[in-house]
């Protein structure tokens, strides 16, 4: 996949009501934030942004050209209307060349695995993993082909293969994917028991003596003394 370009103006001015014109006018006001801690304000046209940009991840490099400048940028977060969808604020955050960074990438699992075809269920209870490495080496995503995962086993993210300059920050005993058999539900004893008790009917427990014939439950009254 190319990298994504994106043409942006500089902002004279800030401010809610600057804001408010911009998007008035089909452009998107944006902060690109540096790694020193400076801020370019900026805009971009709405349409142009929500077209190429609706497919990246947030581990996607993205080339900011401001005014004749390039910069390298993540897209680190986008305000929406709650109502319309619509952007309404965006941050970027850039990289530089040569420098290392840190960040998060997406995993993509592919394959329909051996244990599921067998009565298994799949769970995958990590979809990222983060990672360190060059601008250059950073990958947009990371698919894993699970076709060979078996009932009860897992795939951890230690079994996950990286490129060439990519160091795993996270934990590498996490469980990335899984295949296991599902319990079947156990009805309780006890509540079997019960049931069987409430039945009109119900056959004695085990054990205990017959109710002699012609008798009632019932204790027989005081006989009335004269």
């Amino acid at each position: 996949m190319s990298q994504v370009v994106l043409s942006a103006k500089n902002r004279q001015k800030a401010g809610s009501a600057e804001s408010r014109r911009l998007r008035r006018g089909g452009r998107i006001p944006a902060v690109l934030y540096g790694r020193a801690g400076q801020a370019i304000v900026i805009d971009l046209d709405a349409l142009e942004f929500t077209r190429r940009v609706k497919h990246i991840s947030e581990s996607t490099i993205v080339k900011i050209e401001i005014d004749g400048t390039s910069h390298d940028a993540f897209v680190k977060d986008t305000q929406r209307n709650i109502v319309d969808g619509n952007i309404l604020h965006v941050d970027f955050y850039e990289v530089e060349s040569g420098v290392a960074l840190r960040a998060k990438v997406s995993i993509h699992l592919h394959g329909n695995p051996i244990g599921v075809r067998e009565g298994g269920m799949l769970e995958s209870p990590l979809h990222e993993i983060e990672v360190e490495c060059l601008p250059k080496d950073l990958p947009e995503r990371i698919d894993v082909d699970i076709s060979e995962l078996k009932v009860n086993q897992s795939l951890h993210v230690r079994d996950i293969p990286l490129g060439e300059g990519v160091k795993l920050i996270s934990g590498p005993d996490q469980v990335v994917a899984l295949v296991k058999f599902a319990k079947a539900e156990a009805v309780p004893a006890a509540a079997e028991t019960e049931a069987a008790a409430a039945a009109p009917g119900a056959a004695p427990a085990a054990g205990a003596a017959p109710a002699a014939a012609g008798t009632t439950a019932a204790a027989p009254a005081a006989e009335k003394k004269g």
